[in-house]
């Protein structure tokens, strides 16, 4: 078995060519057989499960923002809760992708699904969130209590 390597010399590629003379081991073997292009080809499509989507919190005047990036989704596949001062958001989809053919029957699926859990402030309306979805942001708008609102600064006149 031959490998042809290229290395980097003197700011040139220089191809050098190695002969091994063992055979490698059945552990890098299979290493290797899933290093090939099998792997992006072939498991490529295999999970597409959801990983955690990334959340944004902003601090505005009168109401945390919440952003949650998560493509491809529809409104319906989402379930937002408050229990007990703790804000869940969730989703699940489930696909199902069928090919029939003479000659052949393809049946794809594939389900993602994702939970995460805020803690909410004392100072959040609870009555009060709404949430939007629009192109792939998730956006959850919490309402600050009028107290908890920041007020402008406020010049004091010295008499």
């Amino acid at each position: 078995m031959s490998t042809l390597v290229t290395i980097p010399k003197n700011g040139k590629e220089v191809s050098t060519k190695t002969h091994l003379t063992t055979l490698p081991s059945l552990s890098s073997w299979v290493d290797n057989f899933f290093d090939t292009e099998l792997n992006s080809g072939f498991l490529a499509n295999f999970n597409k499960g959801m990983t955690l989507p990334a959340v944004n919190i902003i601090d505005m005047m009168d109401a945390y923002v919440l952003e949650i990036a998560v493509p491809g989704m529809n409104k319906s596949d989402f379930t937002i809760d408050i229990d007990n001062k703790v804000l869940s958001i969730a989703s699940s989809k489930k696909e199902v992708h069928e090919d029939n053919n003479a000659n052949y029957t393809r049946r794809e699926f594939g389900y993602s699904s994702f939970k995460r859990t805020f803690v909410l402030p004392d100072t959040v309306e609870e009555d009060h969130v709404t949430a939007t979805y629009l192109d792939g942001i998730l956006k959850v708008n919490l309402p600050k209590r009028e107290e908890a609102k920041q007020k402008p600064a406020k010049r004091i006149d010295i008499l």
